[in-house]
């Protein structure tokens, strides 16, 4: 299990370093209802990241191969999920903000203070289920699972592994509050606004920093 969690580290801070759910997640806990908001966004993303990991380890059971060796389909996967990373990655620098401009947040931000923690879960399930960027790399750390060849409990002690750490960026803001109360809030909004700023730089240059490893992981894969 120390080799699959070794390969889905990079997929997991990703997630975890997502700056659009910790800047939504924050926003929740300035409104009326967040003591029950911001938990109720933790469990939404959770059960997000849950399906994900079902979905891919159970139709990539065989990724390991017979005698250890990864099959073709698995590579090409990779390939495509590097390419896929590059191709966000580059989107999102060539849409950053210049001058030290925020980059437009989505509309549905400007109703979170009317969010009921239904919403709110619903909100932390889309971003990270159905959000491309997190959906890629949630599937890149379930398939490195998949590939290593362990046994069905250790998949399944290694993604939760992948969902605690994917999760400590959107659940810090939500210990801080419960922690520190209002004295909390000066942090948390200088947390928001500095990801808001900087949130287009900083997921380019994690997709693609993960975009060539999955591709480099691929060709070593074909070359073997």
């Amino acid at each position: 299990m120390g080799e699959a969690i070794g390969q889905l580290l990079p997929s997991a801070v990703g997630v975890a370093l997502s700056p659009l759910p910790i800047v939504a997640v924050v926003l929740m806990l300035a409104t009326e209802r967040a003591r029950a908001n911001g938990p109720a966004f933790i469990v939404g993303w959770w059960l997000g990241l849950a399906v994900v990991g079902a979905v891919v380890l159970s139709t990539t059971g065989g990724a390991s191969g017979s005698g250890g060796e990864t099959p073709g389909w698995v590579n090409w996967l990779k390939l495509v999920l590097g390419v896929l990373l590059l191709v966000v990655g580059a989107r999102q620098w060539r849409g950053r903000p210049r001058g030290g401009g925020q980059a437009a947040m989505p509309k549905w931000m400007s109703a979170l203070d009317a969010f009921t923690p239904v919403k709110a879960s619903g909100a932390g399930f889309v971003l990270s289920a159905l959000n491309p960027k997190n959906l890629l790399l949630a599937i890149a750390g379930a398939l490195a699972i998949a590939q290593a060849g362990i046994s069905t409990g250790a998949q399944i002690g290694a993604y939760v592994v992948f969902v605690a750490i994917a999760s400590v960026g959107v659940a810090a803001p939500v210990v801080l509050y419960f922690a520190l109360g209002e004295r909390s809030r000066e942090l948390l909004d200088a947390m928001k606004d500095w990801l808001a700023r900087n949130n287009a730089v900083i997921m380019a240059v994690l997709l693609l920093i993960i975009g060539v490893k999955l591709i480099g992981d691929a060709i070593s894969g074909f070359s073997t």
